[in-house]
């Protein structure tokens, strides 16, 4: 099977939007999402390769040096299948984007590295 990172996406408004809520109705929220969240790695099994993690803050490294900068990355986790399609399918009606304020998850295959 080949390997595939999903990247979990957010956008800054739907992130406002979720701070926004009543505490309890996150905290609510939260809970429900973090349960659906654990369901969904459950079904997946030894399909999931690396449970992966939030992201933090990010810096950009280039020739001009190392700066603060943003992007939408939220979260990733790698999986194993047969396609990106059939990766891409794991991830419908996930919790990120059902429950939680994400607003999609971005599937890429991991590519060997020629000569390592």
């Amino acid at each position: 099977m080949k390997k595939f990172m999903a990247v979990f996406t957010g956008s800054p408004d739907a992130m406002a939007q979720w701070q926004a809520l009543d505490e309890a109705e996150r905290k609510r929220r939260e809970a429900a999402g973090m349960q659906a969240w654990k369901q969904w790695a459950e079904q997946l099994g030894d399909r999931i390769v690396d449970h992966g993690a939030p992201l933090g803050k990010t810096k950009r490294v280039t020739t001009d040096g190392i700066a603060d900068t943003r992007n939408n990355l939220a979260a990733y986790t790698v999986v194993q299948a047969e396609s990106q399609d059939a990766a891409a399918r794991l991830f419908e009606n996930h919790p990120h984007f059902t429950i939680f304020p994400g607003d999609g998850v971005e599937i890429m295959e991991c590519l060997p590295i020629p000569g390592m």
